[in-house]
């Protein structure tokens, strides 16, 4: 008689984890969604500008459902594409994000690189990200065809971020942007691109693949308004209503996706403290998964279209 309430709850969690897993990777994962938020990073009187924030695609060979999401962004005629890294992950998945991305060149973009644009996935324990050694094995998959990827993106005409700063007419407005690489690979130097911002332009855009808080610093204390990253996944596993237990960098979880706020030094405060001349930060959850851990719970895949507003 004991033994049958105990085996009852038992089955009952068995059952429930395995309709969690069931949603998480056959479900959920492929229920792209289109996030919109306004922000308000532009001088008074300036018109709306639309940027979209694509990241984390993680593309393999075959998957026309997102391919073809992806493109159909297009009818959006955004102002601008932020792309964040991390489109691959796979050896012949150039051509795949080539297709994806096709429409979209034809307006103006950035990019920066993420790890998995230079190294494909490999199998890892996924318990390591619930520890301080979640970069281990960090950079030892194969190697991608990364400069095919750069060189189909900046022959359509969108701009490599990578240790660089451009200027960029927007919708009648001129934005400085500048990006590091993927600070998750240890590979940013900010120090190639630091100084002030550029005061004669409208807006100064931080673009970074992973949000860790030295690159958030630096970008904001160098009067960026506006900065924007990936990476994250959104914490990929959620606990609904609670939100993501990690965001595989020194990010909290409380900015773990979406919009918050940044200012240098605000890694020990939440994004409500901010002072009146902090920037605005949008992490994007991104519309992938790795080949190895193809789940997503409690954390939609999405891009997001930002309309920039006047203050």
């Amino acid at each position: 008689m004991t033994r049958r309430p105990a085996l009852a709850a038992l089955g009952a969690a068995v059952l429930t984890g395995s309709a969690a897993i069931a949603w998480a990777s056959l479900i959920e994962r492929n229920l792209f969604t289109l996030r919109h938020h306004e922000l308000p990073v532009l001088a008074p009187g300036s018109s709306p500008v639309r940027v979209l924030h694509l990241s984390d695609l993680h593309l393999v060979p075959g998957q026309d459902r997102k391919v073809g999401w992806v493109r159909d962004l297009a009818r959006l005629e955004p102002d601008l594409v932020v792309n964040t890294g991390d489109n691959l992950a796979h050896l012949q998945a150039v051509p795949t994000a080539l297709s994806a991305m096709a429409p979209l060149l034809e307006r103006p973009g950035v990019f920066v690189l993420g790890s998995n644009d230079y190294f494909g996935p490999h199998l890892k324990n996924p318990a390591l990200y619930l520890t301080r050694h979640h970069r281990k094995g960090l950079g030892r998959g194969p190697e991608l065809p990364t400069q095919d990827l750069i060189d189909g993106f900046t022959s359509a005409g969108w701009r490599d971020l990578t240790h660089r700063r451009e200027r960029l007419e927007v919708a009648g407005r001129a934005f400085e942007l500048l990006g590091v690489d993927d600070p998750h690979l240890e590979r940013d130097r900010y120090d190639l691109v630091a100084g002030p911002a550029d005061p004669s332009a409208d807006l100064a855009i931080g673009v970074t693949h992973a949000p860790y808080q030295r690159t958030l610093n630096a970008m904001t204390a160098d009067g960026a308004g506006l900065v924007l990253a990936g990476h994250t996944h959104g914490g990929q596993l959620c606990i609904p209503g609670d939100g993501a237990l990690v965001t595989n960098c020194d990010l909290d979880t409380g900015r773990v996706s979406g919009v918050s706020r940044w200012w240098p030094g605000a890694g020990s405060a939440p994004s409500s403290q901010a002072p009146g001349a902090a920037a605005w930060l949008h992490v994007c959850a991104g519309l992938g998964t790795s080949p190895y851990a193809p789940v997503r719970l409690a954390c939609r895949p999405e891009a997001a279209l930002l309309t920039l507003t006047a203050r």
